[in-house]
């Protein structure tokens, strides 16, 4: 589910970079990560945040079934669902996103998942700013670049952008 250099470095580079996304999200509500792949951060907010209802949003069908082998290891009440999420119907008070799209064409493909108020929590590098600078952002209620430092792991950057309502 990633890459081959990267199981040495799994902790830090990847379960570590998804905890300081769970610091923005409530104990309770409703919260599709789309484009989940190996579960991050999915996965990791599931276990952060056992009240809040999670649901993997992944096209393929290798990884959905490796979410489905975590899910059922970890006991964790999460749904799957094997789709791309322009195709996905619902609404929800949270969409996260971690290394999916550029920012304008993550907007275009989730939009319609968030619910009126909700928020689309993208996972961004250090170029955060400059995406955001770049992408027409009109249509949100509210931006806001988070920049989140946890104890000692690397500042973590999420584009926070609220729907009017």
């Amino acid at each position: 589910m990633i890459g081959p250099k990267e199981g040495e470095r799994i902790w830090e580079r990847h379960i570590e970079n998804c905890l300081p996304i769970t610091t923005l999200l409530p104990e309770r509500g409703t919260l599709a990560d789309v484009g989940s792949g190996a579960g991050l951060p999915g996965i990791v907010i599931a276990l952060a945040k056992p009240q809040l209802k999670v649901t993997l949003i992944e096209p393929l069908q290798r990884r959905c079934e490796f979410l489905y082998e975590v899910i059922d290891e970890l006991g964790l009440s999460v749904e799957v669902i094997r789709a791309k999420s322009e195709l996905v119907s619902g609404e929800y008070d949270f969409v996260t996103a971690r290394a999916v799209a550029p920012l304008a064409r993550l907007i275009d493909t989730t939009w319609h998942l968030i619910r009126p108020g909700g928020s689309l929590l993208a996972m961004k590098g250090e170029s955060a700013a400059e995406e955001m600078a770049s992408a027409e952002l009109e249509i949100a209620s509210k931006s806001t670049l988070h920049e989140i430092k946890m104890a000692d792991i690397p500042v973590s950057r999420v584009v926070e952008l609220v729907k009017a309502g």
